[in-house]
């Protein structure tokens, strides 16, 4: 019995025969029943994002322009602006990820004259 876990341990078995099958069977077993049974923590966010499209331009450096419609951020008339830069990070995570800096904004209107924010980020 020792011999076979080390055999096992050192994959010393030739390809085709009963062990290796054994072997490469236990490996996708945990490939594909562990996620089911462990939680890795990598499931997609679960809050919403934007109901609409998010456009995004590269600033010239190493930043981004993020336009996104004033509907799609939900702020208070008397928010503070921590709160404002926190709620437009927010917003542009979905395509930004969550690892970015808001350096400013500033509302507009685009080329179909809705309300946006023009959010400047980078990394």
């Amino acid at each position: 019995m020792n011999r076979i876990l080390k055999s096992y341990f050192y994959w010393t078995y030739s390809r085709g025969s009963f062990h290796y099958d054994v072997m490469v069977t236990l490996i996708l077993l945990f490939i594909f029943v562990t996620p089911q049974l462990w939680d890795y923590g990598d499931k997609p966010s679960r809050t919403a994002g934007p109901r609409h499209a998010i456009q995004v331009v590269g600033d010239g450096g190493h930043g981004v322009i993020v336009s996104v419609l004033a509907d799609d951020v939900q702020l208070a008339p008397d928010a503070t602006t921590s709160e404002v830069k926190k709620t437009l990070r927010r917003a542009i995570e979905p395509v930004t990820g969550d690892a970015v800096f808001v350096e400013h904004w500033e509302t507009g209107r685009d080329q179909d004259g809705n309300l946006v924010w023009k959010i400047w980020a980078h990394r």
